[in-house]
């Protein structure tokens, strides 16, 4: 299945997660700090990565980010409640999606098949170059570039990216984004729409505060522009 790096300073949790996610095919590599995960990484990289936000040291938001940092790898975060300022704080920092602890195992190793079934998007065959402004979209290549230099997107940013764009001018509710781009059919949290978005923004914006391209329609949604 994949190779999973699960960052939890609870050796209980630590080993009943890597117990359960072995069960289900699972190559864990399990470790008590976000320092000693960080260096595994570097050995080794991970398909995706578990992440405890509450950890000794180097705490979890500041291991997310130099994840993210790093590369495109995937990351669930494992929050001890679903506080709003833990949740938003991660995803801001990077993460693809989160689960509240207590964790049942079955609902993680379902968020990570859906963040990985997510991570790689599907080129569009024939499809050339669009310009938008100063930023070209390549959905065969999947690659966007900004006034001409390549950005590097991590997968589900440029998967939002291409979903908005294939229907400039078109509003898109939180609820269709995230059954499009997160594969997730059920009524989800918005929360990471939103988190996506403010990522995406600080790429492909002059000034992410004022988008030109990832615009809000209050009170509905998204749409891509200029228009």
């Amino acid at each position: 299945m994949a190779r999973v790096m699960l960052i939890e300073d609870d050796p209980s949790v630590r080993e009943g997660l890597r117990l359960s996610l072995s069960r289900h095919g699972h190559q864990v590599d399990a470790v008590g700090t976000g320092e000693e995960g960080l260096r595994r990484l570097r050995g080794a990289p991970a398909d995706i990565v578990v992440l405890d936000l509450m950890l000794p040291g180097l705490d979890g938001f500041e291991v997310c980010r130099r994840i993210r940092a790093d590369g495109p790898t995937p990351i669930v975060m494992l929050t001890a409640r679903g506080d709003d300022l833990d949740v938003v704080s991660g995803l801001e920092a990077g993460a693809d999606d989160y689960v509240v602890k207590p964790v049942r195992p079955r609902v993680l190793e379902a968020r990570i098949r859906a963040v990985l079934r997510r991570g790689s998007p599907s080129a569009a065959s024939g499809a050339g170059p669009e310009v938008h402004g100063d930023l070209t979209i390549d959905r065969g290549a999947l690659t966007v570039c900004k006034a001409g230099v390549q950005i590097t997107l991590p997968p589900l940013e440029l998967r939002l990216l291409l979903e908005l764009s294939a229907a400039a001018g078109q509003v898109f509710s939180r609820q269709q984004l995230l059954e499009s781009v997160w594969d997730l059919d059920f009524l989800g949290d918005s929360r990471l729409v939103d988190a996506c978005v403010q990522r995406l923004r600080t790429k492909i914006e002059d000034v992410p505060s004022k988008p030109r391209y990832v615009q809000t329609v209050r009170g509905f949604g998204y749409r891509f522009g200029p228009l």
